[in-house]
């Protein structure tokens, strides 16, 4: 588990006008598979933690740090070879895309925790708000610093947005919905300015319960967003979520909730199209946004061949020019095994590679 790594604390940044912003780059929506020696993937695959899961970690505590950051690298070097142009760090040292975030604000109970309604409509664990949500330290800081000692490549972060922590908490103080996201809203703003000052070149908000839970996401969703993304100091992006393919088989055949994110100021916006097939003439609803194309299908295990990643491409670019259009998994890939992933990867690059060469 050993890697040569960059000090965090010396490397430069490297100068953002020298990046490579080619016609539709390619890029991850987050997760990657973590390693079975890190963490047991069997128990993983059957959950997605709202609050801490220690017991999944394999490493014991003292040495988890440095195993985190050898898988990172990993997840680093496999984007890279297989020809991304945004490199995230694969949310390798988390358990979820929510709880190493939504577990780190002051006002949350860690010891009993409380219960929610996940997408299923089953009760799942989540985190038990006791006294009002601050953020009084950054979070992820260290993985944009880790993630950009360790390429040369532009970067992105995530993290879970206002509204879906809001749904997947358990209040126990405020007695008002609004006030309550909003609060998440404001940590979620300050974690996003101290993401960019540490060297992100993209930071992206997850809220899968805008689409699971439409109509209180129209009751102060967007206020709340709109909110986390005040003042940010690079371009953002929303992922908007059907639910990991591995543990939500229905797919509806459109959004319930994606026209409502033209009020907000992201600047791109991440969509499902592969294996719901969509119908991608909803982006024309949404003028001036980028989107992030979900162009695998991490449902099925079978990798695509380039030519079906071009054909789903060119499914959007009847609706959006090329110019707005970022090429991406549906989702994220945490739940695949891992030279599924890396195939896929290698296909969607490939395949973006193909279009690129047509609009030549």
């Amino acid at each position: 588990m050993t890697s040569t790594r960059k000090n965090i604390n010396t490397v430069p940044f490297p100068p953002r006008e020298s990046m490579n912003d080619r016609l539709l780059p390619v890029t991850i929506v987050g997760s990657y598979p973590q390693p079975d020696w890190l963490i047991d993937r069997a128990r993983l695959s059957k959950m997605v933690p709202r609050v801490l899961e220690k017991s999944l970690w394999r490493i014991p505590e003292p040495l988890l740090q440095e195993a985190q950051d050898d898988a990172t690298i990993v997840a680093i070097r496999d984007q890279e070879r297989a020809g991304l142009d945004i490199v995230s760090d694969g949310e390798i040292r988390r358990e979820s895309y929510f709880n190493r975030f939504a577990t780190a604000l002051d006002g949350i109970d860690l010891v009993h925790p409380g219960q929610a309604l996940n997408r299923r409509g089953e009760l799942s664990l989540v985190p038990r708000v006791t006294a009002p949500i601050r953020r009084n330290h950054p979070v992820q800081v260290r993985d944009v610093q880790f993630l950009r000692a360790n390429t040369d490549r532009r970067i992105k972060i995530t993290l879970p947005g206002p509204f879906t922590m809001a749904r997947l908490a358990q209040d126990d103080f405020y007695g008002d919905e609004r006030a309550m996201a909003l609060d998440y809203a404001a940590a979620v703003n300050a974690e996003i300015r101290d993401l960019f000052a540490a060297g992100a070149d993209l930071v992206q908000v997850d809220e899968p319960y805008m689409q699971a839970q439409p109509d209180k996401a129209r009751e102060y969703g967007v206020e709340a967003l709109n909110r986390a993304l005040e003042g940010a100091d690079g371009p953002t992006c929303v992922h908007i979520c059907f639910g990991y393919a591995q543990l939500v088989v229905e797919r509806p055949s459109g959004y319930s909730f994606l026209p409502e994110l033209a009020q907000t100021p992201c600047d791109q916006i991440s969509i499902e199209t592969a294996q719901s097939g969509l119908d991608c003439s909803v982006l024309r609803e949404l003028p001036g946004k980028t989107f992030l194309v979900g162009v695998l299908d991490l449902s099925d295990t079978a990798v695509e061949t380039p030519e079906t990643v071009a054909r789903r491409i060119r499914r959007a670019l009847q609706h959006v020019p090329a110019e707005r259009v970022v090429v991406a998994p549906d989702c994220g890939m945490k739940y695949l095994p891992r030279d599924v992933a890396f195939g896929k990867l290698c296909a969607m690059a490939a395949g973006a590679a193909l279009v690129r060469a047509e609009l030549a």
